[in-house]
């Protein structure tokens, strides 16, 4: 997260897990690796431990407990660091409450909107409500004084809570950060004001359960239903368009104040098509704040785009690219008393045991650059036995890919493949045809490019694959037959992505 973009209470809270690291090199090692158990970083981020940690910080700068420890027990135990914390915003007739109230049915929270913090507001004090009834407006304090106590209730605390469009102004979000309430995710619905000024003349009400209906859009099939609707206040041309005018003023102030954890979606479409974006969006994971060394393994069969793809991960985020056989060919070029025992194999065209690929891949997975930048290994493993054998060794993946091409897509892939022995050029068939006819008649075929040894190998691929699946269970498998581009958009939001929770 860029500096700018983060909070007061982020940048303080971020400055203490620093300050509390006893390694010099923080937890990623990046002076002292070798003072660092391989596993940490993964049983931190499987554990949450630094997202624990940095909600524990949080509550107790908020509330400043005279008995801290007792404190962060008492929050410990109540579990609640993944409940739903949602903030809907939108114009009018943008369809947010009845979002928002899908959103309550799905998730099992509590909804918390305007109308249901004026009703409690009856039970205050007869002055201050008699005043209110005049006015029919909540001052920004008594708003926020209502909403911090009904979050703080029980449902809201265990179950989580989705806000139906609170705050309304900058104000209100600055007092909502100040008190600590602070949502996970915010949803701003988005539609041309012409679309909510006709949906809001159409606007119904069903007095009995809160639900809202159109007359063109969502009408209820139910008689019942149909006649005891009713047209509430506030929904003519001249008052839309003056509520249209102050929420756009507002909104502008609201949305920088919310940064990293703020989604767009437009509602000028099927109301079940933004139910699902906004469903799909609450229960996806933010990037963590917590140090992260990627390790990550590309599986897929031959012609999948492995090499491809770790070479963009390589390039983008400075991670080391170890293709397992171009390892096996460098350490025979250094001619030392490895290289010369995988000479030996090469010669005879036989397979390098496990246990000596495991020997070279691991003499460069403990380099200085492979612990503190990360890696991203292809080409191994190619079944379960190698797999476990890399875990033992205390090198355990935290990313791995699965790239599924269809068997036809890599024949074709491969089995066209050319290279032109003057130039050295290299050509496909079908992507990229030689430019003349002269060249075409020289092009030779790689023997590894045969169908034949194609087949064969894919066959081994294949033969391992159910076990690999079942070996990395939380493994990303994606479609590698698209656009290369689109398959790494796909594996670096996979990457950038925590791991899932744990479910007890």
């Amino acid at each position: 997260m860029e500096e700018s973009e983060q909070t007061p209470l982020d940048r303080d809270v971020n400055k203490l897990l620093i300050a509390s690291q006893p390694l010099s090199g923080g937890i990623d090692a990046s002076t002292a690796p070798h003072r660092i158990p391989a596993d940490m970083l993964q049983y931190g981020e499987e554990n949450n431990i630094f997202e624990m940690m940095q909600s524990l910080l949080e509550q107790l700068l908020i509330y400043q407990p005279s008995e801290p420890i007792q404190f962060m027990i008492s929050h410990l135990q109540l579990n609640n660091d993944s409940v739903p914390k949602i903030v809907i915003l939108g114009p009018p007739a943008s369809g947010k409450t009845t979002i928002a109230m899908w959103l309550c049915k799905h998730l099992s929270s509590s909804l918390v909107n305007r109308d249901i913090l004026s009703l409690r507001f009856s039970s205050m004090s007869s002055d201050v409500y008699a005043e209110f009834q005049k006015t029919e407006y909540l001052t920004s304090p008594v708003l926020i004084h209502l909403l911090q106590s009904r979050l703080a209730e029980d449902d809201c605390v265990r179950k989580g809570w989705i806000l139906d469009g609170i705050p309304e102004t900058r104000e209100q979000t600055l007092m909502l950060q100040t008190i600590g309430i602070v949502p996970r995710h915010v949803i701003v619905l988005s539609a041309p004001d012409t679309v909510l000024i006709e949906r809001n003349l159409g606007k119904r009400v069903d007095p009995k359960t809160g639900e809202i209906y159109h007359t063109t859009f969502d009408w209820p099939s139910d008689v019942s239903i149909q006649n005891r609707l009713v047209e509430p206040q506030g929904i003519s041309e001249p008052e839309t368009v003056q509520k249209l005018l102050s929420y756009h003023r507002n909104i502008a102030e609201i949305t920088p104040l919310y940064p990293r954890i703020l989604k767009v979606i437009s509602a000028d479409q099927p109301c079940m098509d933004v139910f699902y974006q906004a469903l799909t969006y609450v229960q996806s994971s933010h990037r963590s704040n917590a140090p992260f060394t990627p390790r990550v393994v590309l599986l897929g069969p031959m012609g999948s785009g492995k090499s491809l793809q770790a070479a963009l991960l390589a390039q983008k985020y400075g991670l080391v690219n170890l293709c397992c056989g171009q390892l096996l060919k460098e350490v025979v070029a250094t001619q030392d008393k490895i290289g010369m025992v995988v000479q030996s194999y090469f010669g005879k065209k036989a397979a390098v045991p496990d246990t000596l690929i495991m020997k070279v891949l691991v003499h460069r997975l403990i380099q200085p650059n492979s612990l503190t930048q990360g890696w991203v290994l292809h080409g191994f493993p190619r079944d379960p036995d190698q797999a476990r054998l890399l875990d033992a060794l205390g090198h355990k993946p935290n990313r791995v890919f699965f790239l599924n091409v269809p068997f036809d897509t890599i024949l074709e892939r491969l089995t066209l493949r050319r290279m032109d022995p003057v130039t050295g050029e290299r050509y496909h068939l079908l992507y990229k045809p030689p430019p003349t006819m002269e060249i075409q008649e020289r092009l030779l075929q790689n023997p590894k490019d045969s169908e034949e040894r194609v087949k064969f190998k894919l066959d081994l691929y294949y033969r391992n694959l159910a076990e690999l699946q079942e070996y990395y269970p939380h493994a990303i498998s994606l479609n590698g037959d698209q656009d290369p581009y689109t398959v790494f958009e796909y594996i670096e939001s996979g990457i950038i992505a925590p791991l899932p929770k744990k479910v007890h």
